[in-house]
C-alpha cells in the first residue's frame, strides 16, 4: 500500500495534471479549425469547443443570390445539432452518475 508521503505526492501530481488538462482544454476550445470538402468548394470553420463559426460555399455550387442565406442556415442548423448532442451527453452523464454531482464532463 501507499505510505502517507507517497499518497500526498500522488495527489499533488494528480492536481497538477488536472490543472494542465484544464488549461489545454481551454486553449483548444478557443482555437479555430478549418475543414474543406469538394476540392475546397465547401469550407467550414469551427472552434475546438464544437461551435461552428462559419460556412463558405463556392459560388459555383449555388445560386449567388441564395449563397449567404444557405451558409447562415447551415451554421445555425449545425450549432443546433451540436447543442442537442451536448445536452444529451449531460443528461446521460447525470443518469450514469446517479445524480451524485460527479462532474465527468471535463473528460470529454
Amino acid at each position: 500500500m501507499f505510505r502517507g508521503g507517497n499518497i500526498n505526492q500522488l495527489m499533488k501530481m494528480a492536481k497538477q495534471l488536472q490543472q494542465q488538462a484544464a488549461k489545454l482544454k481551454e486553449e483548444i476550445e478557443s482555437r479555430e479549425f478549418v475543414g474543406t470538402a469538394g476540392g475546397g468548394a465547401v469550407k467550414v470553420v469551427a472552434k475546438g469547443s464544437g461551435e461552428i463559426v462559419s460556412v463558405e460555399i463556392s459560388p459555383d455550387l449555388l445560386n449567388p443570390e441564395e449563397k449567404e442565406m444557405v451558409q447562415d442556415l447551415i451554421v445555425v442548423a449545425a450549432n443546433q445539432a451540436l447543442k442537442e448532442g451536448r445536452e444529451t451527453l449531460a443528461k446521460e452523464m447525470e443518469r450514469l452518475t446517479g445524480g451524485l454531482g460527479i462532474d465527468l464532463g471535463g473528460l470529454f
